[in-house]
């Protein structure tokens, strides 16, 4: 196996939990009308729009226009640090080690631009790296081989000399059509697993 020089994370699923349900769930109790709400209102699709970097207002005010009996609720969709339960279990503990192990670190997340900052000067663990790619930014979204070129460009980085982490299995085939070495993110523990097994990090106690 060639030897990783970098490491690559997501951000969402893997590094923060996030979870629109924390401002929908006391907006919308009716779970099923819950569920239509956020697979026809503010559906995937429509949040990649903003992830690519389409403004909140106007994403907001086509969706109340489509669907006039919901136009009170979609402006919620802007309290993004209200979606955030917080830290995924145990990642944050291993970004510490692998840059205490003097790791190349990077983010390349899908996120509005400005919901990114605010998050990486909320919580620490974003601010632990040493450079990222954001969609928001750049106009390209994850899984585009566009993306993945972004960040090897700019951070010199080899793909087949660096490992990418993420919860979701298109961006994860995306990552290794670009040449990665690539780690499909369960849980903290299976990817503490591979990190020692690819010689990255020393067992835990």
């Amino acid at each position: 196996m060639t030897e990783i020089r970098a490491v690559v994370f997501d951000i969402g699923g893997v590094l923060l939990e996030w979870d629109p349900g924390l401002v929908y769930r006391p907006l919308i109790p009716d779970p099923d009308e819950r569920a239509w709400f956020l697979a026809e209102v503010c559906t995937p699709d429509w949040n990649e729009s903003l992830d690519a970097g389409r403004s909140f207002d106007e994403a907001c005010a086509e969706l109340a226009t489509r669907f006039p009996d919901h136009a009170d609720l979609v402006p919620h969709w802007r309290r993004q640090d209200e979606m955030i339960a917080g830290e995924v279990a145990g990642s944050g503990a291993l970004v510490s080690r692998l840059r205490g192990k003097g790791r190349r670190l990077y983010l390349l997340t899908n996120m509005p631009a400005d919901v990114f900052h605010a998050r990486r000067g909320r919580y620490e663990v974003l601010r632990q790296f040493d450079g990222w790619v954001v969609s928001g930014e750049e106009g390209v979204l994850k899984p585009s081989a566009e993306i993945f070129a972004v960040l090897t460009a700019r951070y010199a980085l080899d793909p087949a000399e660096s490992l990418f982490v993420d919860d979701a299995e298109r961006n994860v085939a995306g990552a290794a059509a670009a040449g990665f070495q690539t780690h499909r993110f369960v849980d903290a523990p299976t990817l503490e697993a591979d990190l020692v097994a690819r010689g990255l990090l020393e067992p835990s106690d």
